[in-house]
Protein backbone atom coordinates (compact mmCIF):
# COMPACT_ATOMS: atom_id res chain seq x y z
CA UNK A 1 0.00 0.00 0.00
CA UNK A 2 1.70 3.35 -0.98
CA UNK A 3 1.13 5.98 2.44
CA UNK A 4 1.06 10.06 0.71
CA UNK A 5 1.11 12.55 2.89
CA UNK A 6 -1.29 15.91 2.07
CA UNK A 7 0.88 19.08 3.38
CA UNK A 8 -1.98 21.88 3.62
CA UNK A 9 -1.10 25.53 3.35
CA UNK A 10 1.96 25.72 6.14
CA UNK A 11 1.99 29.12 4.03
CA UNK A 12 3.55 32.47 5.59
CA UNK A 13 -0.10 34.04 5.93
CA UNK A 14 -1.31 31.48 8.24
CA UNK A 15 2.20 30.72 9.90
CA UNK A 16 3.64 34.77 11.26
CA UNK A 17 1.64 36.43 9.04
CA UNK A 18 -1.59 38.24 8.39
CA UNK A 19 -3.49 35.08 9.65
CA UNK A 20 -0.58 33.78 11.68
CA UNK A 21 -1.03 32.09 15.40
CA UNK A 22 1.39 31.01 17.60
CA UNK A 23 -0.05 27.64 17.52
CA UNK A 24 0.72 27.32 13.92
CA UNK A 25 4.09 28.89 14.31
CA UNK A 26 4.78 25.69 16.64
CA UNK A 27 3.45 23.03 14.45
CA UNK A 28 6.39 23.78 11.68
CA UNK A 29 9.07 21.45 13.25
CA UNK A 30 6.22 18.79 13.47
CA UNK A 31 5.77 19.23 10.06
CA UNK A 32 9.24 19.60 8.82
CA UNK A 33 9.74 16.33 10.83
CA UNK A 34 6.56 14.39 9.54
CA UNK A 35 7.69 15.76 5.68
CA UNK A 36 11.35 13.83 6.67
CA UNK A 37 9.53 10.65 6.46
CA UNK A 38 8.12 10.11 3.71
CA UNK A 39 9.53 10.02 0.11
CA UNK A 40 8.98 13.12 -1.73
CA UNK A 41 7.01 11.14 -4.47
CA UNK A 42 4.47 10.45 -2.32
CA UNK A 43 3.78 13.87 -0.72
CA UNK A 44 1.47 16.74 -2.01
CA UNK A 45 1.30 20.34 -1.16
CA UNK A 46 -1.69 23.00 -1.23
CA UNK A 47 -1.36 26.38 -1.01
CA UNK A 48 -4.22 28.79 -0.27
CA UNK A 49 -4.50 31.19 -3.67
CA UNK A 50 -6.76 33.82 -3.98
CA UNK A 51 -6.61 37.24 -6.18
CA UNK A 52 -6.09 40.54 -6.29
CA UNK A 53 -10.38 40.81 -5.67
CA UNK A 54 -10.09 38.58 -2.77
CA UNK A 55 -12.36 41.13 -0.72
CA UNK A 56 -14.65 41.34 -3.04
CA UNK A 57 -15.60 37.44 -3.01
CA UNK A 58 -17.56 35.45 -0.26
CA UNK A 59 -14.83 34.70 1.47
CA UNK A 60 -13.81 38.16 2.14
CA UNK A 61 -17.20 39.46 2.72
CA UNK A 62 -16.71 36.84 6.01
CA UNK A 63 -13.07 36.90 6.27
CA UNK A 64 -12.22 40.54 5.42
CA UNK A 65 -8.28 39.63 6.04
CA UNK A 66 -6.56 39.79 3.06
CA UNK A 67 -3.93 36.51 2.93
CA UNK A 68 -2.27 34.18 0.32
CA UNK A 69 -2.67 36.42 -2.65
CA UNK A 70 -0.92 34.59 -5.53
CA UNK A 71 2.20 36.00 -6.45
CA UNK A 72 2.85 37.61 -2.58
CA UNK A 73 5.20 36.94 0.15
CA UNK A 74 2.31 35.70 2.54
CA UNK A 75 0.87 33.55 -0.59
CA UNK A 76 4.82 31.32 -0.39
CA UNK A 77 5.14 28.61 1.47
CA UNK A 78 7.03 28.72 4.86
CA UNK A 79 10.64 29.03 3.72
CA UNK A 80 11.80 26.01 5.70
CA UNK A 81 8.62 24.15 4.44
CA UNK A 82 9.60 25.01 0.80
CA UNK A 83 12.98 23.30 1.23
CA UNK A 84 11.82 20.85 2.91
CA UNK A 85 9.33 20.02 -0.12
CA UNK A 86 11.36 20.80 -2.91
CA UNK A 87 10.34 19.04 -6.04
CA UNK A 88 7.02 18.41 -4.31
CA UNK A 89 3.91 19.52 -6.73
CA UNK A 90 1.98 22.24 -4.80
CA UNK A 91 -1.94 22.58 -5.94
CA UNK A 92 -3.14 25.99 -5.79
CA UNK A 93 -6.59 25.92 -4.74
CA UNK A 94 -8.79 28.94 -4.86
CA UNK A 95 -10.84 27.70 -1.72
CA UNK A 96 -10.70 25.46 1.30
CA UNK A 97 -11.42 22.21 -0.14
CA UNK A 98 -8.99 21.09 -3.62
CA UNK A 99 -11.48 18.95 -6.33
CA UNK A 100 -8.26 18.65 -7.83
CA UNK A 101 -6.19 17.25 -5.43
CA UNK A 102 -9.05 14.82 -4.83
CA UNK A 103 -9.46 13.78 -8.28
CA UNK A 104 -5.36 13.79 -8.76
CA UNK A 105 -5.18 10.81 -5.14
CA UNK A 106 -8.47 9.13 -7.16
CA UNK A 107 -6.51 8.59 -9.90
CA UNK A 108 -3.63 7.39 -8.27
CA UNK A 109 -6.09 4.87 -5.98
CA UNK A 110 -7.94 3.29 -9.07
CA UNK A 111 -4.41 1.80 -10.16
CA UNK A 112 -3.02 1.18 -6.28
CA UNK A 113 -4.49 0.97 -2.66
CA UNK A 114 -3.30 4.43 -1.03
CA UNK A 115 -3.26 5.44 2.63
CA UNK A 116 -3.50 9.07 2.70
CA UNK A 117 -2.57 11.47 6.41
CA UNK A 118 -2.93 14.97 6.27
CA UNK A 119 -0.87 17.80 8.03
CA UNK A 120 -1.43 21.42 7.97
CA UNK A 121 -3.32 24.48 8.36
CA UNK A 122 -6.08 24.96 9.14
CA UNK A 123 -7.44 22.20 10.93
CA UNK A 124 -11.22 23.72 11.37
CA UNK A 125 -11.02 24.53 7.96
CA UNK A 126 -8.79 23.38 4.71
CA UNK A 127 -6.95 20.53 6.39
CA UNK A 128 -11.27 19.71 7.72
CA UNK A 129 -12.31 20.09 3.97
CA UNK A 130 -9.91 18.18 2.22
CA UNK A 131 -10.31 15.09 4.12
CA UNK A 132 -13.88 15.17 4.10
CA UNK A 133 -13.99 15.66 -0.01
CA UNK A 134 -10.95 12.60 -0.10
CA UNK A 135 -13.72 10.46 2.54
CA UNK A 136 -16.69 11.52 0.35
CA UNK A 137 -14.86 10.24 -2.85
CA UNK A 138 -13.01 7.21 -1.63
CA UNK A 139 -15.09 6.37 1.26
CA UNK A 140 -12.89 3.16 1.54
CA UNK A 141 -9.41 4.73 1.91
CA UNK A 142 -7.97 4.51 5.02
CA UNK A 143 -7.58 8.97 5.79
CA UNK A 144 -5.79 10.23 9.03
CA UNK A 145 -4.75 13.72 10.00
CA UNK A 146 -1.73 14.02 12.18
CA UNK A 147 -3.37 16.78 15.14
CA UNK A 148 0.54 17.66 16.17
CA UNK A 149 0.89 18.45 13.04
CA UNK A 150 -2.29 20.65 12.30
CA UNK A 151 -3.10 24.32 14.22
CA UNK A 152 -6.48 25.76 13.91
CA UNK A 153 -7.87 29.39 14.45
CA UNK A 154 -8.01 28.77 17.93
CA UNK A 155 -7.04 25.79 19.80
CA UNK A 156 -11.31 24.88 20.66
CA UNK A 157 -11.85 25.10 16.96
CA UNK A 158 -8.62 22.50 16.09
CA UNK A 159 -10.36 20.48 18.77
CA UNK A 160 -13.95 20.72 17.20
CA UNK A 161 -12.60 19.94 13.74
CA UNK A 162 -10.58 16.85 15.31
CA UNK A 163 -13.80 15.85 16.72
CA UNK A 164 -15.70 16.05 13.54
CA UNK A 165 -12.83 14.13 11.80
CA UNK A 166 -13.26 11.35 13.70
CA UNK A 167 -16.60 11.51 13.34
CA UNK A 168 -16.57 10.79 9.76
CA UNK A 169 -14.16 8.16 10.11
CA UNK A 170 -10.79 9.92 9.32
CA UNK A 171 -8.25 8.73 11.98
CA UNK A 172 -7.10 11.21 14.22
CA UNK A 173 -3.52 10.55 15.24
Amino acid sequence: MKKVLIVIDMQKDFIDGSLGTKEAEEIVDCVLNKISQYPKENIIATRDTHEENYLETQEGEKLPVVHCVRGTEGWQLDKRIAQALEVVPVIDKPTFGSVELVELLYNEWVKEELEVELVGLCTDICVVSNAILLKARMPEMKISVDSACCAGVTPETHKAALTTLAMCHVTVK
